[in-house]
């Protein structure tokens, strides 16, 4: 009994940060999901009538699709990007160490300043961009080119975080394998599909998780960078939540957002073990 109580002691700061920061805010918000709120007056009950009217919602209907689609954008290629950078990275070329210190920058970076600064860049009258390239493009208010515009910047932003949880990955696969393989005439292309693609397993698992629940709670640089976009071509899901909250002075709606998006993370996690769970090794040798 003592040393559970020694135990559940060194958890309590853990589960008190958890509670205070994590459980008692999801539950605050699911409360106010089901209540009328301007943020000034006092609530009133409301049922479901705020997950009602978003279902119906044809406003709500777009933004989800235009998460969807920034999603499908960035998260595969800043997978593929970030796992070349750590291959690159991991044959130790000089000037490697400094190549990684300038991937992570824009990762460590404050998302908003990035996208204040990116969006004078791609300013379509005196942006940096189109004076080099010589030529007129309407990067952030053309609806066709808005959305896979902030996707790329987004991309560029997270690629370094990527690749480091790569690199870690590939340090960690022992270096025997490669040398035997090599020994048995496999080329370098072999090597890295038959062994460290497969070893890399956790790692990609890991890694789509956190970039997936990242990419779809993308608020800051869409915000900086267009406003929710040219006839709503960037209004993501987040930019729905921040609209209905702090514009429109509907917090019961904006919580609903928040409540239906966290049950979307979770079912989209939930697949992603399912499918991953038994494609995965922990342990070597």
């Amino acid at each position: 009994m003592g040393q559970k109580l020694i135990g559940y002691a060194f958890l309590a700061p853990s589960l008190i940060g958890v509670g205070g920061f994590l459980l008692v805010p999801v539950a605050v918000v699911a409360g106010i999901s089901l209540h009328r709120w301007d943020l000034v007056g006092p609530a009133h009950w409301a049922g479901l009538d705020n997950y009602r009217s978003l279902l119906t919602d044809p406003g709500f209907g777009r933004s989800l699709l235009v998460t969807v689609v920034f999603v499908l954008l960035v998260v595969p290629a800043q997978t593929v990007l970030g796992l070349l950078a750590a291959v690159l990275l991991d044959r130790r070329l000089p000037g490697s160490v400094v190549f990684r210190t300038v991937f992570v920058l824009p990762w460590i970076s404050a998302p908003l300043a990035l996208g204040v600064v990116w969006r004078w860049i791609l300013d379509p009258s005196d942006g940096a961009l189109n004076t080099i390239l010589g030529v007129r493009v309407e990067w952030l208010t053309d609806p066709a080119l808005a959305l896979p515009t902030v996707a790329a910047v987004t991309v560029w932003q997270h690629t370094g975080y990527v690749a480091l949880f790569f690199l870690a990955g590939l340090a960690g696969i022992p270096r025997q394998y490669h040398e035997a393989a090599r020994v048995d005439g496999a080329t370098a292309w072999q090597v890295f599909r038959r062994i460290s693609l497969p070893m890399l397993r956790p790692t990609t698992f890991f890694v789509l998780v956190t970039t997936l629940l990242t990419t779809f709670q993308t608020f800051d640089t869409v915000y900086a960078m267009t406003r929710g976009g040219p006839a709503g071509g960037t209004d993501v899901i987040t930019s729905l939540i921040h609209r209905e909250a702090f514009v429109n002075f509907r917090m019961g709606r904006a919580a609903a957002v928040s409540v239906l998006l966290s049950l979307l993370l979770i079912t989209v996690t939930a697949v992603q073990w399912t499918h991953f769970r038994r494609r995965i090794t922990y342990e070597v040798g």
